[in-house]
């Protein structure tokens, strides 16, 4: 089993993921060992979106430049709590060719991280049925390391 200690933390522009992170900022802020990669994971581009003559870096930056603010914010929200924001760590992602919940599990895999913290989004047992929902597939894919999902 990976380092618990060693944190993912998926964060995105929503409550529920702004609900986990300062969960997750409560319980590591007491753990000078802790070390938090916080990771914006994001979908590649719609169809389309090339044809309107926009490059593949063009949408990389749109989508970084956006997340930018947000991950500064939970980086904050860390630095508060009592982390060192030497400890903490940054990372935008797009899923190549993968699930969110595939690339998640993926950049867990790579950087061995021993806990990986997500916010649950309000979906319904049709919905995930349906639809699949991160935390669900991280829960039942995920090896060597433990899921924190926060409501």
């Amino acid at each position: 089993m990976n380092d618990w200690r060693n944190v993912l933390i998926a964060v995105d522009d929503t409550t529920t993921s702004q609900n986990a992170l300062k969960y997750a900022a409560d319980i590591l802020g007491k753990l000078p060992a802790a070390r938090i990669c916080l990771l914006h994971i994001y979908p590649e581009p719609p169809p389309g979106y090339y044809s309107s003559g926009k490059s593949r870096d063009e949408y990389i930056r749109e989508k970084e430049e956006k997340a930018a603010g947000f991950i500064h914010g939970a980086e904050d929200i860390l630095g508060q709590a009592g982390l060192d924001r030497q400890s903490i760590i940054t990372m935008f992602h797009m899923a190549d060719h993968a699930t969110i919940s595939q690339a998640i599990l993926e950049i867990q895999t790579a950087g061995k991280y021993g806990t990986v913290i997500v916010g649950k989004r309000g979906v319904s047992k049709a919905e995930e049925f349906l639809f699949g929902s991160i935390s669900s597939a991280l829960v039942h894919h995920s090896k060597d390391c433990t899921v924190w999902v926060v409501g």
